[in-house]
C-alpha cells in the first residue's frame, strides 16, 4: 500500500505543472471546462512543455557557465513558476487569435481560436450597440455592458436600454440596467451607430 501511495504522490507531483497550466488556462477564457479524461491529457501536455522549458532554462544556465538554476528542493516551484507562465501564454494565444490567424492566412486552417461563433461576433464587434430579438417578437436595443460566452446559458447586461416596437423607440427610463437570460434571444443585430432618431413632426 505504501509503494501505491508513493507512486500516486509521484505521478501527481510530475502532472502537477501541467494541471496549473490547465487551471490558469480555463481561468481566464471562455473555452468551456473540458472532461476529466480531457483535462488529463491537456495537463500532460503543458507538463511535458514544462519540462522541455525547464530543460531548456538549465542547459542556457550551463551555456553561461553557471551551475544549476536552483537547488532540487525548489524544483517544484519552479516548475509551478514556469507553468503559469506558459498557461498565461496559451491564454493570450486564445483570447487574441494570434496563433490561429497566422495559419489561416498560410492556409493551414479556417478556424478561430474562440470558443464559438457566437464569442467571436462580441469579439470582434467591441464598439457596436446592439438589438436583442427576443421570444415573443420583442426587440431590446442598448449598450451590452457585459454578455455571455455562450448562446444557450448566461446573461445580457443591457445599459441605455430602449425597447423598439415597429418603428417607435420606447426608452426604458430610470432602468440603470437591463439583464436579459441569453436563451431568451432568437437573433443579435450589430449597430455601429445608435438608430436614426424619430423624426418630429
Amino acid at each position: 500500500m505504501s509503494w501505491v501511495s508513493s507512486e500516486a504522490v509521484a505521478i501527481l507531483a510530475f502532472l502537477l505543472p501541467g494541471f496549473v497550466s490547465v487551471a490558469v488556462f480555463h481561468m481566464f477564457t471562455s473555452h468551456p471546462r473540458p472532461s476529466e479524461f480531457e483535462r488529463i491529457v491537456q495537463s500532460f501536455i503543458f507538463t511535458i512543455l514544462v519540462h522541455a522549458n525547464i530543460e531548456l532554462l538549465l542547459w542556457i544556465g550551463r551555456l553561461l557557465g553557471r551551475k544549476s538554476l536552483w537547488e532540487s528542493q525548489f524544483e517544484i516551484l519552479v516548475s509551478v513558476g514556469v507553468a503559469i507562465v506558459l498557461g498565461l501564454i496559451a491564454v493570450y494565444l486564445s483570447n487574441s487569435d494570434l496563433l490561429h490567424s497566422l495559419f489561416r492566412h498560410i492556409g493551414i486552417t479556417k478556424e478561430t481560436s474562440y470558443p464559438s461563433e457566437w464569442y467571436s461576433a462580441f469579439h470582434h464587434n467591441p464598439d457596436c450597440y446592439v438589438v436583442l430579438h427576443l421570444q415573443g417578437q420583442r426587440r431590446l436595443y442598448g449598450w451590452p455592458e457585459e454578455w455571455p460566452s455562450r448562446s444557450d446559458r448566461g446573461h445580457f447586461r443591457i445599459a441605455e436600454g430602449e425597447w423598439l416596437v415597429g418603428d417607435e423607440r420606447i426608452p426604458a427610463r430610470g432602468v440603470v440596467a437591463i439583464v436579459v437570460p441569453a436563451k431568451e434571444v432568437d437573433m443579435v443585430e450589430f449597430l455601429k451607430d445608435e438608430p436614426p432618431e424619430e423624426s418630429e413632426e
